[in-house]
C-alpha cells in the first residue's frame, strides 16, 4: 500500500519560490562537488518508509494549503554534526501542482494516505486556463467554491 507525507513549507509563500530555492540549492551542491539532489532533512524517519519509496510523495503546505507535491525517491539514514540520527528525504526535482486543500499548521511531518491526497492539476489548470489561482483561493476561503 502506498502512503505519502505532508509537511509545512516554512518561509515559502508560493510554489515558484520553492522551485527557485530548490534549483539554487541543487546548483550550489553541484558547484561544491556534491550530488545536485533535492534533500529534505527531518529529525524522525518514517516507520512506513518502505510504503513511501518510489510511489509516495511529499505534499507541501504553503500558506495553509497543500499546493504541490514531489515524489520521494528514497529515504536515507543520516547523522548531524553532533552524531544525532536524522532522516534525509531525497525528492524528485519535478514539482507537481495539486488542487489546493486547506491544512492546519502542525510540527514535523504527517502521513497522508493516498485516498486523502489532493488530485494533481491538469495541464490546462496549470497553464492558467480559467480563473487566476489567487482569485480561486479567495473564493474558496469565502466558501464560494
Amino acid at each position: 500500500m502506498m502512503v505519502n507525507l505532508v509537511k509545512l513549507c516554512v518561509g515559502i509563500t508560493a510554489v515558484g519560490q520553492l522551485e527557485q530555492l530548490q534549483a539554487t540549492r541543487r546548483r550550489e551542491s553541484s558547484e561544491n562537488g556534491r550530488l545536485p539532489v533535492n534533500i529534505h532533512i527531518t529529525r524522525n524517519k518514517p516507520k512506513r518508509s518502505q510504503e513511501i519509496i518510489d510511489h509516495g510523495s511529499l505534499y507541501w503546505v504553503i500558506r495553509r494549503q497543500i499546493r504541490v507535491r514531489q515524489r520521494i525517491i528514497r529515504v536515507d539514514d543520516l547523522e548531524n554534526l553532533e552524531g544525532k540520527k536524522r532522516c534525509g528525504l531525497i525528492l524528485d526535482p519535478q514539482l507537481i501542482r495539486t488542487e489546493h486543500r486547506a491544512y492546519r499548521p502542525f510540527q514535523g511531518w504527517r502521513y497522508l494516505e493516498q485516498s486523502d491526497a489532493p488530485l494533481d492539476l491538469t495541464s490546462n489548470q496549470e497553464a492558467g486556463v480559467g480563473m487566476p489561482s489567487e482569485m480561486e483561493e479567495e473564493l474558496r476561503e469565502l466558501g464560494l467554491l
